[in-house]
């Protein structure tokens, strides 16, 4: 499995979803993929004329075969990356981000030897050593620690090369934002009738957000939550290059407890995308996790749920999202806040492309997205909706 450290109960657990093609799986999130998709801003931009834009300075886009706000970027690779004399170590995060071609910058660096000037060639390296990018140093070492912002390795080779969407003049102005082709379908699930108020309960970085606004054209109100200050501030700022801060209210709150502290909200429509093992996300140069950590986020994210469906209006709709695949966390979820909350009822996710779920009474109405056959991260998508009766 590489740098994939997975105890025998989790690998178990995968194994419930993939029988025989555990090994796909594993093997394809790994790497990032064929394609690496943005949201084009239709509130600001048609996506032709985005698309011809970029023709025009040869940068090549393509348009999603269904969803006509998506774009995306073509994935090459994987290439080779030299080991140089000096390494700089970057987070997680940061390595996946420079895998595919991005430059590091100070939040992301864990290690930079004081030895290594301005100038220097270097290779950024994950925490166990591998190789994902070659570039030279934009500053010397002993100027990072501490720094939070700032360039610390402008790179020229890496793992994977695509368009670095993050510097094109478009992102800038607010006309593309990057997000995955599953997490897209997720506000698509939104009925967003004019006027009606949207609670997105776990919302930073704001891109679920950002979509219900714009497929609304402006027309909803949004509410989002996030427990981090920080998180929320960067949101907002996420928020107002895009143009929607107008639509939208980010308030600093834990949204476990939403339906209490904030009694007086009735939503139409909630979504919950909560915390996650994240196994669905790809590329994965290096992952440790147990079993046991999975079970912990189950319970974590049955309260974001209960919260969801004590507000959400009768006849409001609850969407649940997570970027990971285990059935313990997203069919089996379902099953548990089912039996608790008998006013919800499983609605049908529309999503054309997809596969269905892989376990419980309702799979047939929930959607997964599965790497090794979608060429998605892993991701899955289901509906509630609450009776008018409750």
């Amino acid at each position: 499995m590489g740098n994939l450290d997975y105890d025998a109960p989790l690998l178990e657990a995968l194994r419930r979803v993939y029988g025989q093609r555990l090994g796909l799986f594993i093997e394809s999130i790994g790497t990032p993929g064929e394609r690496l998709y943005a949201r084009v801003n239709t509130l600001r931009v048609e996506p032709g004329v985005l698309l011809d834009r970029l023709a025009e300075r040869g940068v090549e886009a393509l348009r999603d075969e269904e969803l006509p706000e998506a774009i995306y970027f073509r994935v090459r690779g994987p290439f080779r990356v030299e080991l140089k004399d000096r390494v700089v170590v970057a987070s997680k995060e940061a390595a996946e981000s420079v895998a595919l071609g991005a430059n590091l910058y100070a939040p992301g660096v864990v290690k930079c030897p004081g030895d290594v000037r301005r100038g220097d060639e270097v290779t950024v390296v994950t925490r166990s050593g591998l190789p994902v990018g070659e570039g030279v140093a934009a500053r010397d070492c002993r100027e990072v620690p501490g720094s939070r912002r700032g360039l610390v390795v402008e790179v020229y080779r890496s793992l994977y090369e695509t368009v670095r969407v993050r510097e094109l003049p478009e992102f800038a102005e607010g006309l593309i934002y990057p997000q995955s082709l599953p997490a897209m379908y997720v506000a698509r699930q939104l009925k967003l009738e004019p006027g009606e108020l949207v609670v997105d309960l776990c919302a930073a970085p704001g891109g679920k957000t950002g979509h219900a606004i714009e497929l609304s054209g402006g027309r909803v109100r949004v509410i989002a939550f996030d427990r981090s200050r920080g998180k929320v501030e960067r949101m907002r700022e996420e928020l107002s290059r895009l143009g929607h801060l107008p639509f939208v209210e980010a308030w600093v709150a834990d949204s476990r407890y939403a339906h209490e502290d904030f009694s007086w909200l009735k939503p139409d429509e909630v979504v919950v995308d909560p915390p996650c093992s994240a196994l669905g996300v790809r590329p994965k140069l290096e992952d440790r996790k147990t079993y046991g950590s999975v079970l912990a986020l189950v319970n974590y994210q049955l309260q974001f749920l209960r919260a969801a469906s004590r507000m959400v209006k009768p006849g409001g709709v609850v969407i649940y999202s997570t970027c990971t695949v285990t059935v313990e966390e997203n069919e089996e979820v379902i099953e548990r806040i089912l039996e608790e909350v008998e006013c919800l009822e499983v609605d049908e996710v529309r999503v054309g492309r997809a596969s269905r779920g892989v376990y419980g009474r309702y799979r047939e109405l929930f959607a997964r997205f599965h790497p090794h056959e979608h060429g998605t991260p892993g991701y899955f998508i289901a509906k509630l909706v609450k009776r008018r009766s409750c």
